[in-house]
């Protein structure tokens, strides 16, 4: 019932039939997520979660594993792309040490949840035991339910951490099976020369670990802890029933993961963007979605929630405001 009024709503607007696109998809999307024809966006938050990866020292990025903990720097300083960004669209931001090599002052603006300093080293040994992917599951879960505020109601994942696009890509090939070669990409401004060296690296990475087929194994073989807790918060969102902004390759990644331990975590999320790494559009494809930007943009961070959430607010504020033909006395056609 609730549906056929949303559609007779955004159909009733002084608009020809569809003339908003994409933007009414997102309005009966929001509509449908939180039960009502009037749907409203509270206390939007994106949460950027970063951690290091053994894989890093192994030549798979031309960044050094430092660049991690300096961007987190860059965060608390307000400094970074998607600090502008959450400032000129009021949005809140956090910033989660899920597991990085290095110590902060705990005086810092940051979420204190490092689980270990940086992930092992996955030629050797799965990157988290498996204790430490439940508790990185369960510190995910507590960013939604204990520090994001709790009249949010929109919450877009981001990411930091040197290394994650080897991890995201070998999830990514187990998950969709699909060759290595389809899945890396080019990373952190590699050339074509360092992604043929990335691609054997995390060859032998899945030779020492062999066929996996469960997810989580998944995640805990190859993962970051930043991914690991990204997934854990993926999932409370699910269950507080929020609007979920997916970001690009890491994101959509953990999305994987997460889409396969709820199923129905798909109803409840946007894809902000078709990032600008490979891959990224044959996951995209493999989930069946369309995404809403295209700007050739592949920097992470969350910068593209950031980005699409003036869409998603678009989408809300043409159905709350926008006047009907009844309304407005406009004939219809």
């Amino acid at each position: 019932m609730l549906e056929k009024e949303l559609i007779s709503k955004i159909n009733g607007k002084t608009k020809p039939l569809g003339a908003l696109g994409k933007l009414e998809e997102l309005a009966f999307q929001v509509g449908k997520i939180q039960q009502t024809l009037s749907p409203k966006i509270t206390e939007p938050t994106i949460v950027v979660f970063a951690g290091d990866h053994g894989i890093a020292k192994l030549g798979v990025s031309e960044y050094p594993q430092e660049v991690t903990h300096q961007m987190v720097l860059n965060f608390c300083n307000g400094g970074a792309a998607i600090n502008v960004f959450c400032r000129q669209h009021n949005i809140h931001f956090k910033i989660v040490d899920a597991g990085v090599n290095f110590t902060f002052d705990r005086q810092l603006p940051i979420v204190h949840h490092k689980i270990n300093f940086g992930t092992k080293n996955i030629l050797i040994e799965p990157a988290m035991t498996r204790s430490e992917l439940a508790l990185a599951l369960k510190k995910g879960e507590e960013v939604v339910d204990k520090v994001v505020h709790p009249d949010c109601n929109c919450i877009g994942f981001g990411e930091m951490g040197i290394g994650n696009t080897s991890s995201s890509a070998l999830i990514m090939s187990g998950i969709c099976n699909l060759p290595l070669d389809e899945c890396v990409g080019l990373g952190t401004s590699l050339n074509e020369f360092h992604t043929l060296k990335k691609t054997e690296v995390l060859a032998l990475a899945q030779q020492q670990h062999g066929t996996i087929s469960d997810p989580l194994l998944l995640l805990q073989t190859y993962g970051g802890f930043e991914m690991a807790q990204m997934c854990g918060a993926m999932l409370a969102a699910y269950r507080k029933n929020s609007l979920i902004i997916v970001e690009g390759f890491i994101a959509t990644a953990v999305f994987l993961v997460a889409q396969k331990m709820e199923s129905n975590l798909i109803n409840n999320s946007v894809f902000a963007h078709i990032s600008d790494e490979k891959g990224h559009a044959l996951m995209l494809e493999y989930l069946g979605v369309t995404p809403l930007l295209n700007l050739d943009m592949c920097l992470g961070e969350g910068t593209a929630c950031a980005i699409a959430f003036p869409l998603i607010q678009s989408a809300v504020n043409f159905l709350n405001e926008m006047a009907s033909f009844e309304e407005a006395n406009v004939l219809k056609k």
